[in-house]
């Protein structure tokens, strides 16, 4: 099933990104934690790339067992970074042939390798020339694009951020969604000025569980996000406590998903780092509000 066609209902769903292993020894586990995630029946999940493309090859694999042993649409990353588009022609090929028919379209991050080089030769420099690849390739595929409220790290200031944004949905993707942030506010007002812009299709929110504090940081690195008083005064008080922690960082992503849902969002996406008992708690938690 197309995601697109999951999207603008009334009933609140929510969603799940996984992320494949990075060696093959951690494979087992990582589909395991997949499966479990995929046993919840959340309206699709959608299967990271490595930096630089470094865990492609089992990308397809998970994405593939989620869709056909669990039935729960796939969205399947596909990064272009440092890739020709012969390479990126045969992975379309392949996500085709194992049946998916969602794509999220990403440049893909840098690895530190990569962001000193000269890069006027690659193929592809930013995912709408991705998206623009996919859409000639087989038009019939449903594809995302992600998008920042808090402005993409390498752009001078969010109006040339939405600028590019409307580049990406012009050239064929069907859905947004967006990087995490844990001040709705933020998401709130991005989503006003995109739609002011001109972008009208459908944006999912993603939510970051934040459920031990060596998150904080990676989180910020990531994405530069602003971490709000309240937040950064749980983290304080219960950091130390992993338990107490991973308790407050469920209760803190589900008050952000409810408020969300109380805003008239009606599809959330959840970064589940592969654990499925946050996953699980988080849909608990919404028994009474979310459509499974």
């Amino acid at each position: 099933m197309k995601i697109s066609q999951l999207l603008g209902g009334e009933e609140n769903r929510i969603s799940f990104e996984v992320f494949p292993p990075k060696t093959d020894d951690k494979f087992d586990s990582i589909k395991a934690a997949t499966e479990a995630i995929a046993a919840l029946h959340p309206a699709f999940m959608s299967v990271t790339y490595g930096a630089g493309g470094g865990t492609s090859r089992y990308t397809l694999d998970i994405a593939k067992n989620i869709e056909s042993s669990y039935g729960v649409p796939s969205l399947a990353h596909l990064t272009c970074v440092n890739s020709t588009k012969e390479t990126v022609r045969e992975r379309i090929r392949d996500i085709v042939d194992v049946g998916i028919h969602n794509i999220m379209a990403l440049r893909g991050d840098l690895t530190p390798e990569m962001a000193g080089k000269d890069r006027s030769d690659w193929d592809y420099t930013h995912a709408v020339e991705l998206i623009y690849d996919i859409k000639q390739i087989d038009s019939d595929l449903c594809i995302g694009a992600a998008c920042y409220p808090e402005v993409h790290p390498e752009s001078a200031n969010q109006k040339e951020d939405i600028i590019h944004l409307r580049e990406k949905v012009d050239a064929g993707a069907d859905f947004l969604t967006t990087q995490m942030f844990f001040d709705n506010n933020l998401f709130y007002n991005f989503l006003y000025k995109i739609r002011e812009a001109g972008i009208t299709c459908p944006v999912i929110p993603g939510i970051m569980p934040i459920t031990n504090a060596g998150q904080v940081k990676r989180a910020v690195e990531l994405s530069g996000s602003f971490m709000p008083q309240r937040f950064k005064s749980l983290v304080d008080a219960f950091g130390n406590n992993p338990e107490a922690m991973s308790l407050a960082g469920i209760i803190y992503a589900t008050d952000q998903i409810i408020d969300l849902y109380a805003n008239g969002i009606n599809f959330v996406h959840v970064y589940s780092m592969n654990k499925p008992n946050v996953a699980r708690a988080i849909l608990n938690n919404l028994s009474e509000i979310v459509t499974l």
